[in-house]
C-alpha cells in the first residue's frame, strides 16, 4: 500500500457520534502520555543521536502487491540502497535498510478475487516478485518485511491497543465517496461525474485520480488527529530540513497549518475481510495504512524493544517515499509516533516519479517499464547509476532508452571506464612510479598552493596553473558529496562525482601528461609526476565515492587500481590518504581483433554494434 499509485489528498469527513458500541469507546487522552510524546518530538535529534549512538536505519516505502513491479519501485529501492551503503562507506557497519510488502486492503482482495485465487497465494505470488527484484538489483536488505509476517499482526495488534488506552481512539459514523482503488473517502469538492466513453453511462470518479468512486455511510473507528497540529508545527518548524525536498515540506506545512481533521483507521470486516482485525472487534479491520505503516517499527523489535533498550535502532534516520504517499509518512505516521510516545523520523526523502509517454508509470495503467529486462539489456550498475544520476527529486524525469544509453556511453564509459583505461593501463608512464615520488616529497601542499613558479617557461607555468586549479576541484569534491549526502540528495552527489569525471577527463587531455613523462628538464618532470598522480588520485577517490551507486562495477576499478580493501572507505576519498595503489606494469600491447568487449570497465553495448 505504501506505494499506491495516486497522490493523497485530504479526504476527511465530518463525523458524528454513533448509537452502536459494540467496542468500548476511547479512554480521555493520557495527557501524561502526551506531554512525553510531544517533548520526545521536537527534542532536538542531534542531542538525542549524540546521548545513544545507533546504527544508520533507513526504510523504503512497502509496495502493494497488485501487480509486478516496473522502475519506479526500482528507483525508490536504489535510492534507499545507496544511503545505507554510503552509511557504510562513512564507517557504520552495522547500517540497516528495510524494504518489503504491503498486502492487506480492499484492493488486493478485489484484486485476488479478480484473478480467481486465494488472496494468501495472490499476496505470495507478487510478493516473491518484489523480492526478486531486490536480489537483482543488488539491494542491501537486512529484511524484507511482508504485512502478513506474524510478528508484524502483533505490532499491529499492539499499536491499536497502546492508541486506545492513551484516549486516542474513538467511535464514530462516516459517510462519503470512497476509492476502492486509492483506499481513500473523498469529500463531494474532490469527486465529479463523467462520462465513460467504453460504455456510455456516467459514473462518479475522484478528481484528483480519475478512478471510481461509491457512496459508503458506515460506522468506524478514528484516531485523533486534530490533536496532533500544533506538535507536528513546532517538530518541523525546529527542523525544516527534515522533509527533502524543500518544496514538499512548504506543502505539508501549509496542510497541517489549515487543520487536521480526525482519520478513519478502521473498515467494516464485513466489506474488508482481508486485514488485521481490531482487537476487541472482530466486525472491524484496521484501516490498511495504520497497519501498514506500523511495519517500520515491526522491524526493530517492537514491541519487545523500545528506547529502553541501548541497542534498539529506531528512529529511521531515513524514509525514502514516492510523493504520492507524502501526506501518510509526514503527516499521520509522526501523528501515530507522538500518540505513542516515540521517537519520530529524522529525515524524509521525497522523490518524484518516473513518467512514459509524458505520464506517471503506474501499475494500473500498464505503462511501466520492466526493471528485470531494462537490468538485463544495460546491466545492473548501469540501471543503478542511471537512476540516481537523471531521476527526480522535485520534477519528474521521462525514462528512456536513448537516455539510458547517452548516460552509459558518455559518462560511463567515455568518461570513467576510459579514464581508467587511458591512466592505469598507460605505455607512457607508470601509476605506480608517480604514487611513489609524490609519497616522498614532503613539497606537495606548497606546490598546489604557491602563486608562481619560479621558472620562465611559459609552458611550465600553465603546467602549473593547470596543476593547481584541477587540485582544487578535487580537494573540494570530497565535502560537496558529504553534504549532498547529508541532506540526503543522491542525485546531487552523482552529479558533483559526474562533474569531477568530466574535469578530470579535460584536465588529462590538456596537459597531455603521457608526452612529459620522459622529459629531461627535472622540473617538468617533476610536474609531470604530480600530474599523473592528480590523475590516479582524481580516479581513486571518484570510484570510492560512487561505490554506492554502482557497487560491482567500483569495486572492479578498485581491484584495477590495486587499491587495499581496507582503504575504500570515505575516509580514504582525499587527496594523500593512500600511497598504497598503484597498477602492475602494461601488459604487451593486445591484437585489437582479439581483445574482448569484457576486458574493460564499461564495455561497448550489444545495441551499440
Amino acid at each position: 500500500m505504501l506505494a499506491l499509485e495516486h497522490r493523497a489528498c485530504s479526504f476527511f469527513l465530518q463525523c458524528r457520534s454513533s448509537a452502536r458500541c459494540s467496542y468500548p469507546r476511547s479512554y480521555p487522552i493520557n495527557r501524561t502520555v502526551q506531554r512525553r510524546a510531544f517533548a520526545d518530538a521536537v527534542e532536538s535529534p542531534l542531542a538525542k543521536d549524540v546521548e545513544r549512538r545507533k546504527p544508520y536505519y533507513v526504510t523504503s516505502p512497502i509496495f502493494y502487491v497488485n501487480s509486478a513491479p516496473h522502475v519506479g519501485h526500482l528507483y525508490t529501492l536504489v535510492l534507499t540502497d545507496i544511503l545505507k551503503r554510503w552509511a557504510q562507506l562513512c564507517g557504520d557497519e552495522k547500517a540497516t535498510l528495510l524494504t518489503g510488502t504491503d498486502e492487506h486492503g480492499m484492493k488486493i482482495q478485489k484484486a485476488a478475487q479478480k484473478a480467481n485465487t486465494d488472496v494468501k497465494l495472490f499476496c505470495d505470488y507478487h510478493a516473491e516478485q518484489f523480492k526478486t527484484l531486490c536480489n537483482a538489483a543488488n539491494i542491501s536488505y537486512d529484511r524484507f518485511i511482508r504485512t502478513t509476517d506474524a510478528d508484524h499482526r502483533a505490532a499491529v495488534e499492539h499499536v491499536w491497543n497502546e492508541l486506545n488506552h492513551a484516549g486516542y481512539i474513538y467511535e464514530a459514523n462516516h459517510e462519503g465517496w470512497y476509492c476502492v482503488s486509492d483506499e481513500t473517502f473523498y469529500p463531494e469538492t474532490q469527486v465529479h461525474r463523467i462520462l465513460d466513453p467504453s460504455t456510455g453511462d456516467t459514473k462518479i470518479v475522484s478528481i484528483e485520480t480519475g478512478k471510481d468512486v461509491e457512496w459508503t455511510s458506515e460506522t468506524n473507528y478514528h484516531f485523533k488527529l486534530s490533536a496532533f497540529r500544533d506538535s507536528l508545527l513546532e517538530y518541523y518548524g525546529r527542523d525544516p530540513t527534515a522533509i527533502i525536498p524543500k518544496q514538499r515540506m512548504a506543502f505539508v506545512m501549509k496542510e497541517i497549518e489549515s487543520g487536521l481533521t480526525d482519520l478513519s483507521i478502521s473498515r467494516p470486516s464485513s466489506r474488508l475481510s482481508w486485514g488485521i482485525r481490531v482487537p476487541g472487534d472482530g466486525s472491524q479491520t484496521i484501516y490498511v495504512w495504520l497497519d501498514a505503516l506500523i511495519n517500520y517499527l515491526t522491524m526493530t523489535g517492537y514491541p519487545s524493544k523500545s528506547t529502553k533498550d541501548q541497542d534498539w535502532i529506531w528512529p529511521p534516520n531515513c524514509q525514502v517515499i514516492g510523493k504520492d504517499i507524502i501526506r501518510f509518512h509526514t503527516i499521520y505516521w509522526p501523528a501515530f509516533l507522538m500518540a505513542l510516545g516515540l521517537p519520530v523520523t529524522r529525515k524524509f526523502l521525497t522523490h518524484a516519479h518516473w513518467t512514459m509517454n509524458n505520464e506517471k508509470m503506474s501499475k494500473s495503467a500498464g505503462n511501466g517499464v520492466n526493471p528485470f529486462l531494462a537490468m538485463d539489456r544495460y546491466g545492473v550498475d548501469t540501471i543503478r547509476f542511471y537512476m540516481a544520476y537523471n531521476g527526480g527529486i522535485v520534477d519528474d524525469a521521462m525514462y528512456e532508452n536513448s537516455r539510458v544509453a547517452e548516460t552509459y556511453k558518455h559518462v560511463l564509459r567515455d568518461g570513467l571506464g576510459n579514464l581508467l583505461q587511458r591512466v592505469f593501463k598507460s605505455k607512457q608512464f607508470n601509476v605506480r612510479e608517480s604514487v611513489r615520488i609524490v609519497a616522498g616529497d614532503e613539497d606537495f601542499s606548497e606546490l598546489l598552493t604557491q602563486e608562481k613558479l619560479d621558472e620562465s617557461d611559459q609552458d611550465l607555468q600553465t603546467l602549473h596553473e593547470n596543476i593547481k586549479t584541477f587540485g582544487r576541484q578535487l580537494t573540494a569534491v570530497r565535502a560537496r558529496t558529504e553534504k549532498a549526502m547529508n541532506e540526503p540528495n543522491p542525485r546531487t552527489t552523482a552529479h558533483h562525482i559526474v562533474e569531477l569525471i568530466r574535469n578530470t577527463n579535460k584536465y588529462f587531455h590538456n596537459s597531455a601528461l603521457w608526452r612529459r613523462i620522459d622529459a629531461t628538464n627535472p622540473k617538468e618532470l617533476r610536474l609531470a609526476h604530480y600530474g599523473v598522480y592528480l590523475t590516479t588520485e582524481s580516479i581513486r577517490i571518484i570510484a570510492i565515492l560512487l561505490q554506492p551507486f554502482m557497487p560491482e562495477k567500483m569495486k572492479a576499478a578498485l581491484d584495477t587500481m590495486e587499491v587495499a580493501e581496507s582503504k575504500r572507505t570515505f575516509e580514504h576519498a582525499q587527496l594523500r590518504a593512500d600511497f598504497t595503489y598503484g597498477c602492475l606494469p602494461p601488459e604487451p600491447e593486445p591484437d585489437k581483433k582479439k581483445r574482448k568487449s569484457g576486458d574493460q570497465l564499461f564495455p561497448v553495448l550489444l545495441s551499440d554494434h
